[in-house]
Order: C-alpha cells, then structure tokens, then sequence
C-alpha cells in the first residue's frame, strides 16, 4: 500500500515550481506562436503570403523575417508591439530550453560538483544567448 502526504504537509518545493514553471512556459510558448501565427495570417492576407512566410513569422515575429519576401510594406511589422511578442518568445523559450537541459544533465552526471557546473555553464549560455538574441531583436 502506497502513502500519500496530504496537500497540507507536501509544501512547495523549489523543484515543485520548476515543475510548474515547465508546464507553464510551454504554454506561454504555444500561446505566443498561436498569437504570431494569427497575426501573421491578418496582416499577410493583405499581400498574399505563403504559407513558409506566415510560419516563419510564427516561430519569431521579427521584421526581419518579412523583409526578404514579396509584402511591400513592412511598417506593420516592424512596430514596438511586435518585437516586444518576439522578445517574450526567445525569453520563454530559452528558459524553457535551458531548464529542459538542466533537468537532462542532473539526470546523467553524477557528482554534485559536475551538476554544479552544468548548472553554472547553462546559466551563462542562457543568458549570454539572450541578450544577444534581444539585441538582434531590438536592433532589428
């Protein structure tokens, strides 16, 4: 027979939130490829997109994206409110990706000190990745 604590005594955890923190940040990530996709599909029906177009400004909607196509215009596109979308996709999904690693890595290695330095190495990458990534963002 298997006991259970109640939900009274369990308590949160760090690694209970992390729990939550990866549930929920795929689904901010879904909720922010839904978002770009629609918008995507509203403002590119104007200029008859293809399909390649609208998913690649899905997964980052970066103004970038849009410049090498045939949408005459791009003010639409280029505007705060998009690269603020693109700059919470990168976030989420760095984290998200990072996190996912971590959890690999302590799977795997062994000692505390080699966890430790997995640990420290994802942190520098994630955040060194992300700014870089948000500075093309900005720039862009």
């Amino acid at each position: 027979m298997k006991r259970t604590l109640p939900l009274s005594r369990r308590g949160l955890s760090f690694e209970t939130l992390m729990w939550f923190f990866t549930r929920l940040s795929a689904l901010a990530m879904y909720a922010l490829i839904l978002f770009g996709l629609f918008g995507a599909l509203w403002m590119g029906a104007r200029y008859q997109m293809n399909f390649a177009d609208v998913m690649r400004w899905a997964f980052m909607p970066n103004v970038t994206h849009v410049q090498g196509t045939n949408v005459p215009d791009i003010a639409p596109w280029a505007g705060l409110f998009w690269k603020l979308v693109a700059m919470a996709l990168l976030l989420v999904a760095t984290a998200h990706g990072v996190h996912g690693l971590v959890v690999i890595a302590d799977d795997y290695i062994v000692s505390a000190r080699g966890r430790q330095i997995v640990r420290l190495l994802s942190i520098l990458m994630m955040a060194s990745m992300s700014l870089i990534g948000l500075y093309i963002i900005w720039i862009s």
